[in-house]
């Protein structure tokens, strides 16, 4: 009789069994937990003593928040409205304090009646609601609520833990205290819970066995529970992942590959030979690197960080012809068809003569460079499929159009994706299936990854970077334009941006939105609660209505945003890159690739709606010629709003590596790894890729050792099925991005 999966058992089995069908299906829904095994894994976001009470001077706005507090006041006010029976309507506002600050909640209409008799001063209770702004002070509009009463019987308090409440991440569907009450349910199960690290290691490093871990997360009694439970859960989470990335990397490993060595006296050389500049000591460094891992008969696995205009296309170039040289085809993949073009003129223009292979006036080494983009013409694209197959073409640069199954290549050697982040694991895979034998891949990213992310996210990559700017790069100064406090500033940034059109040059305006969204319904059906809904984000069409009206009349300006249809975008972009245009209105399209020397000035609209490191990777679009950048981040955020404090430290330095460590430390980690290649990377819940950096470091190599040892994990039937559970959820994260 087989064990292990009367072992696994209780952990599988579905919520709607133990919970009943209604808890459950919200559950799944809004927090995505399907399994008793799921629930457990769902941690508590906090606790609350009960004894201190919460900062209510420190609530995020925007956010659904649990505060644990005391009524200092309520009052029952009536109004004249048309809705209520008799014409008389009615609003509770109560007053709750924690010592810290005070916070206002409202109930309406009907929902009036019990709260009044409950909420009286002095009583104590968990609210839980959404936080927003009305008549400029902090507000929980109709909050859920869970009455403390210490000393009633019925209602016993130690079944919120004792003195330590947990605050789970909730919804407005499901408030913290039900899912508290579910754990409660599902806790005895934890005992049957198999342990993923093996028994040496757990002990070696006097961490606590995985079901006491989970006894201790929920329902700790004292503080010291709650750290050597997340110490022991951080752990299951990096070893974990670290040993799906080692297995990933083992396999490749056992790959075989062509090594490709670039000929002495070939292409290589006499595109070096070309080149009006000297290489800098970073481009020389990652390219030896490169070669020595393409001349071995292992398919590379490379990562290439480096600033946006630190020179990554030039080393990927070189590769390429290496590649050329010893017989091969490489493949350029980009995220859009602007993108794709634009390395295509780029490359072409770099490798002149020796780009026109099997033409009149080619030179000796020629290759043939060539285009395969989704929006391409029949025929032309028929040239390049032939071109391919063939082998005349050496180098081809496109879209994902490359991946599809009609696409072959004579002897495909070397993959170059560009932007990593738009592309999964599988489109990779894809690619790398159109080889004989598995092809070497170069991926490049112009995102500077702190390098625990790195280790996480690409952990199946190694990891060169580029952090020299090539000379004649010029400076970019960043300004935080203040609108609602100082609206004179933003007046004054218009006018810079029309000194900078006088000059001969030309500027961005970056919007969040694009403006032409159909009216929601819904929205228009906003109730009172909301009516201090913030405004809606800046939007490309208005803004550039506004400015070809108001403050740059007589300016030539244009819009280009995602929805445009892809002739009219690169109708745009090639006007603007020619200099027929002053000012482009856009969204974040122009993030990735635009080149255009001649741009000088950016004005981000909003610059509070967008990421550090979005808003470092937008500024890196100017200052690309001979003439200084600037770069102002317009924002109606207060003065101590953790929203101005990201923008400061955008203006304050230019350290991409340093701002993406900002970026971490302010996002919670999932949004980060979320976007990355694939939805395991979002499963960390308790990990933090900056603060548990060694963590992670010794996590790999333990993983590493383990890997090399036992492949298969014969020994360590816990750790099989953690990995199957991460790898399951990646697999359905694939199916839902389609």
């Amino acid at each position: 009789m087989d064990l292990v999966p009367a072992l696994e058992e209780p952990l599988k089995q579905p919520l709607k069994s133990v919970l009943g069908p209604a808890t459950a299906k919200v559950m799944a829904e809004h927090l995505g937990l399907h399994s008793v095994g799921d629930l457990l894994h769902h941690y508590p976001r906090r606790y609350e003593e009960r004894g201190q009470l919460t900062h209510l001077a420190d609530l995020p706005m925007d956010e659904h928040v649990t505060v644990v507090a005391m009524v200092a006041d309520a009052r029952l006010h009536t109004f004249a409205s048309s809705k209520a029976p008799r014409g008389k309507g009615q609003r509770l506002e109560v007053t709750i304090t924690d010592g810290s600050g005070r916070l206002q909640l409202v109930f309406f209409g009907n929902g009036v009646h019990k709260p009044h008799k409950e909420l009286l001063p002095g009583t104590r209770a968990m609210f839980s609601g959404k936080v927003s702004v009305f008549n400029r002070r902090l507000q929980l509009a109709h909050p859920a609520y869970e009455l403390l009463r210490g000393d009633d019987p019925d209602e016993s308090v130690e079944s919120w833990a004792g003195a330590l409440i947990p605050l789970y991440p909730a919804t407005a569907k499901l408030e913290s205290w039900k899912i508290g009450k579910a754990v409660q349910t599902v806790l005895p199960s934890a005992q049957e819970a198999l342990d993923p690290l093996p028994p040496t290691l757990r002990d070696g490093r006097g961490l606590l066995p995985l079901p006491e871990a989970l006894l201790k997360i929920h329902r700790p009694h004292t503080k010291a529970d709650i750290a050597a439970a997340r110490d022991r859960l951080k752990w299951d989470e990096a070893f974990v992942l670290q040993v799906a990335l080692a297995r990933r990397r083992h396999a490749d490993a056992q790959l075989p590959a062509v090594a490709r060595r670039p000929s002495p006296d070939g292409l290589l050389t006499a595109f070096d030979d070309r080149l009006p500049f000297t290489l800098t000591d970073g481009q020389q460094k990652v390219s030896k690197e490169i070669f020595d891992d393409l001349a071995t008969e292992h398919p590379m696995h490379r990562l290439l960080q480096g600033e946006v205009g630190s020179g990554k296309t030039m080393v990927a170039l070189r590769a390429m012809l290496a590649v050329v040289d010893a017989g091969g085809q490489a493949a350029m993949l980009a995220p859009t068809e602007v993108l794709a073009q634009q390395h295509h003129r780029s490359i072409t223009e770099m490798m002149g003569e020796l780009a026109e292979g099997g033409m009149l006036g080619g030179a000796d080494h020629a290759t043939k460079v060539v285009l395969l983009t989704g929006s391409m013409g029949t025929a032309a694209r028929r040239q390049a499929m032939l071109d391919l197959v063939t082998g005349d073409a050496g180098i081809v640069i496109g879209t994902h159009a490359l991946i599809e199954d009609k696409v072959q290549f004579h002897d495909l050697g070397l993959v170059v994706v560009d932007e990593q982040h738009r592309f999964g694991v599988e489109q990779r895979d894809a690619l790398r299936g159109k080889g004989k034998q598995p092809p070497h891949l170069l991926v490049m990213t112009a995102t500077p990854i702190p390098r625990t992310v790195a280790m996480t996210v690409f952990g199946d990559l190694e990891t060169s970077v580029l952090d020299q700017l090539p000379a004649g790069r010029s400076p970019i100064a960043t300004h935080v334009v203040p609108a609602a406090d100082k609206p004179h500033f933003l007046a004054r940034a218009w006018e810079r941006v029309r000194e900078e059109v006088g000059n001969g040059h030309q500027a961005y305006v970056v919007c969040p939105r694009i403006g032409d969204e159909e009216d929601d319904p819904e929205k228009a059906k906003k109730s009172a609660e909301d009516e201090a809904e913030k405004r809606p984000p800046l939007a490309v069409l208005e803004v550039a209505d506004q400015l070809a009206k108001g403050p740059l009349s007589g300016l030539r300006v244009e819009v280009l945003h995602g929805r445009m249809h892809p002739d009219d975008k690169d109708a745009v972009m090639r006007r603007f890159a020619a200099g027929d245009t002053d000012v482009l209105v856009a969204t974040t399209v122009i993030e990735v690739g635009v080149n255009v020397p001649n741009a000088t000035a950016m004005v981000i609209m909003d610059a509070d709606r967008f990421g550090v490191s979005q808003l470092h990777q937008l500024r890196g679009r100017v200052g690309r010629g001979s003439a200084p950048g600037l770069c102002l981040l317009v924002t109606e955020m207060p003065e101590a709003s953790a929203a101005r404090q990201r923008l400061t430290a955008v203006a304050s330095t230019l350290d991409g590596f340093e701002l993406s460590r900002i970026d971490l430390e302010q996002r919670r980690e999932g949004d980060v790894l979320g976007q990355a290649q694939s939805g395991a990377r979002s499963s960390l819940r308790v990990l933090a890729v900056i603060e548990d950096e060694e963590i992670i470091a010794e996590a790999r190599e333990e993983a590493t050792t383990l890997v090399a040892r036992d492949p298969e994990l014969t020994e360590l039937p816990g750790l099989r099925t953690a990995l199957d559970a991460l790898l399951d959820e990646e697999r359905e994260q694939y199916l839902e991005k389609g």
